[in-house]
């Protein structure tokens, strides 16, 4: 009997320990689980906040801007300019520092015939992988280039392979240049004919007030294509502008899509400039 009371007493100062006890771990579980959580909460944070390049504008007007990486051969490049010339529509030609040493006076060419000349990097890398300084070295080699062939400063910028991060932009930004995107992929690099380049762009979902067009000067069927295109576009009722006459230069913010749209008043601004 003694013995039976003596295990009861044990047991209920067992469970008076774990009673007192439990407040405590409960706390430190919390703690536990609250740490992490804030850090999360910090990184989701800072994700929302990375910098983006322009892929569309934001407008009224039913306007889009058509565009041409220019990193291998010419052969082209002379046919695009004629068939832009017969419709009077002027675009944006991307070109690398190879191709504008290679090919100088496609570059005046292009100068001449009042296109934009928009920087595609000096040796077409994956920019995301490059510091600040080997960045700015890779806008700035045909940046200078051009200014010597044609006396225009470049201010349009577009990474190779679509690749960015925020250094990237920020590099940019201290160039003096705007990032750019686009919202239609033409396809015309996978060689598919000219016909699916014709649909895929007049077709395209993304398709609309300020969509900027990506196609390529020395894919095989872009010059066969891009008369229809043009029509196209036309007849849907869009007029095709070069990309510096769709973005805006200022008072602008970029929201999650990439999509540059003006400031209203009192909206903050988050232009470079």
């Amino acid at each position: 009997m003694k013995l039976l009371k003596k295990l009861l007493k044990s047991v209920k100062e067992h469970r008076t320990r774990v009673f007192l006890l439990l407040p405590a771990a409960l706390l430190l579980i919390g703690i536990m689980v609250y740490i992490p959580y804030r850090q999360i909460s910090a990184v989701s944070s800072n994700t929302s906040k990375r910098e983006l390049p322009i892929y569309s504008v934001d407008t009224g007007e039913k306007k889009v801007a058509l565009s041409f990486d220019a990193a291998w051969g010419n052969e082209d490049t002379q046919t695009l300019l004629d068939i832009l010339a017969k419709h009077d529509v002027h675009v944006t030609f991307f070109m690398t520092g190879g191709w504008i040493e290679e090919y100088p006076d496609d570059v005046k060419a292009i100068a001449a015939a009042g296109h934009d000349l928009g920087n595609h990097s000096e040796n077409h890398k994956e920019m995301s992988k490059l510091n600040e300084k080997q960045c700015m070295e890779e806008l700035m080699s045909p940046h200078d280039k051009v200014k010597a062939l044609t006396g225009v400063d470049m201010c349009l910028f577009r990474p190779p392979y679509g690749d960015y991060n925020d250094n990237l932009i920020k590099s940019a930004e201290k160039c003096g240049y705007y990032t750019i995107q686009w919202d239609v992929d033409s396809l015309d690099w996978k060689d598919y004919g000219a016909d699916n380049i014709v649909s895929k762009v007049l077709n395209h979902k993304n398709l609309r007030n300020g969509s900027i067009i990506l196609m390529h000067n020395g894919a095989k069927y872009t010059k066969d294509a891009l008369e229809r295109v043009i029509v196209g576009l036309q007849e849907q009722g869009y007029t095709i502008v070069p990309i510096s006459e769709l973005i805006y230069t200022d008072n602008y913010t970029i929201d999650s899509t990439g999509r540059q749209i003006p400031s209203k008043k009192g909206e903050k601004d988050t232009s470079a400039r």
